[in-house]
């Protein structure tokens, strides 16, 4: 299984009417701080799978989302748009070629628990609340090129994602991660980190059963939607997470994955960006914040982040300069990440997205070159 260092904790933040009323009252209580003192209080958290076959590559959201029009949902999800994806500090190739950064192969070290209480090797205990922003170096307009609608741009959008979700290139190696990171939302699993506790999870299974009645996770519905909500595993151990990486290797439960990170992640981000002016690396910001993040308009969600944003500067579509726009919600997405114990590192703003955008490099074109959490990543 492949490292899942503390940063994978940034995935799981839904809107706060998804989660526990722990959680919720946690993180209110951290963000009201934020504000009223100017200081939070840093708390840093320390702290899968076969590659799939050709047949599930493809998606097939008409099938269950029934948006099989929309550009960005009708992408395939084949492993042969960007070409080579290597990681500097590896270099060993997948079987789909992409990369695996060190500790990131399927058969990569054990995680590491997010119970300990150091952080991990070679990353500050603290950070400061905000970090200052580094000038746009634009001129003038920039008019969009081919956006995350494209196979090859998409692919590279989930390498990039999954480099500070699971420490790795190689994002279908995820299909059957699963486990308790112990941060309120029971189960994490999957591509991008789907939760038990937060509905997700359960949207995938029921996507899968409508493509496959009677697939050994069907019989957890009734205790995934009794268990939404809270940390709990209440009817789903102990043989959950045995199951669910079974079901991993069925190209049909890998569908069920894709087609929940479009439908509730992907096609919205991408479709947002389009209308804000953004090309294809504000797309990604976009995605990657509602990854983490979580849809809806509070403000430690992506709705409530733009709006942030928007209150600094003009979005493209409104007349703004593109890097300046897009610094603005890199700005306001970590006072978001600040706001919440779980999500204090911050490299994948600081050293991954702010590098594209102070290199203006707003059709997210390769060779790219980043680090997260310490590791360092190339896609040629």
């Amino acid at each position: 299984m492949a490292a899942r260092r503390a940063p994978i904790l940034v995935r799981v933040t839904k809107p706060p009417k998804r989660m526990t009323p722990n959680t919720a009252l946690a993180v209110a209580a951290t963000a009201v701080t934020a504000i009223a003192v100017g200081v939070v209080v840093v708390v840093t958290p320390s702290g899968g799978g076969d590659a799939p076959t050709a047949a599930s590559t493809g998606l097939s959201i008409s099938t269950v989302v029934g948006d099989s029009g929309n550009p960005a949902n009708s992408a395939t999800d084949s492993g042969s748009g960007t070409g080579a994806a290597t990681s500097a500090t590896s270099g060993s190739s997948s079987t789909d070629g992409s990369a695996t950064s060190s500790g990131g192969s399927a058969s990569g070290s054990a995680a590491q628990s997010p119970a300990s209480s150091s952080a991990p090797a070679g990353h500050p205990t603290t950070k400061p609340t905000s970090l200052p922003t580094p000038p746009s170096t634009s001129t003038g307009a920039h008019t969009p090129g081919t956006g995350l609608d494209d196979p090859r741009k998409k692919e590279t959008a989930m390498e990039l994602v999954s480099s500070a979700e699971n420490s790795s290139l190689d994002w279908r190696a995820q299909y059957k991660y699963i486990e308790d990171i112990h941060d309120g939302r029971g189960y994490t699993g999957g591509i991008i980190g789907f939760c038990s506790g937060t509905g997700d999870m359960l949207e995938v299974v029921q996507r899968y059963t409508a493509l496959e009645p009677g697939n050994v996770l069907a019989k957890y519905l009734n205790a995934l939607k009794a268990d939404n909500g809270s940390a709990t595993h209440n009817g789903l151990d102990p043989n959950f997470k045995k199951d669910w990486a079974t079901a991993a290797a069925d190209p049909k439960f890998q569908q069920a994955q894709n087609d929940e990170r479009d439908a509730e992640y992907f096609t919205p981000a991408v479709s947002q960006a389009k209308a804000d002016g953004l090309g294809a690396l504000g797309q990604f910001i976009y995605y990657d914040a509602m990854v983490m993040h979580g849809p809806g308009s509070d403000p430690l969600s992506f709705g409530g982040i733009r709006a942030a944003a928007l209150r600094k500067a003009k979005a493209p579509s409104q007349g703004g300069d593109e890097g300046t726009y897009l610094n603005a919600f890199l700005d306001a997405r970590i006072v978001a990440m600040k706001a919440d114990p779980s999500h204090q590192d911050t490299s994948r703003v600081d050293t991954e997205q702010r590098v594209f955008v102070k290199a203006n490099n707003f059709d997210l074109d390769t060779p790219l070159h980043w680090s997260v959490y310490g590791d360092s990543y190339t896609i040629s």
